[in-house]
């Protein structure tokens, strides 16, 4: 079972990443604003974060790069889940630290299969 954290202003979405992740036996915790997220990568360290891209005060680009540039949270798996489908965002989110990029709608053999390729294998 990993430590998993949501990072996304959508209580809806908040819910079915929730649901499903729980479902495949793992811990999930939620906030809805990038600023928070951070303070709770750093605080929890989480095992892998779930990143929102398009979120009010700092966004999810702003706050992926705060957490890789970060030594103490660096280590931590993001992957950006949103509905900017453009190649450029895209290759913009990579460049900022992300792992994984993947838009939305979700398909979840997708999320679960990119969740446990990012994973450690004790997780």
């Amino acid at each position: 079972m990993a430590k998993i954290l949501i990072i996304d202003d959508s209580p809806t979405d908040v819910r079915v990443f929730t649901t499903l992740l729980e479902c495949a036996g793992h811990a999930v915790a939620a906030v809805s604003t990038a600023e928070e997220g951070i303070e709770r990568v750093r605080s929890d360290l989480p095992d892998l974060v779930i990143m929102d891209v398009i979120m009010p005060g700092m966004n999810g680009f702003q706050a992926t790069r705060t957490l890789t540039r970060d030594p103490a949270t660096a280590s931590v798996p993001i992957v950006m889940i949103t509905t900017k489908s453009m190649e450029t965002d895209r290759v913009w989110g990579l460049r900022q630290g992300a792992r994984a990029f993947i838009t939305k709608p979700v398909k979840e053999k997708e999320l679960l299969a990119c969740i446990n390729d990012l994973l450690p294998s004790a997780a």
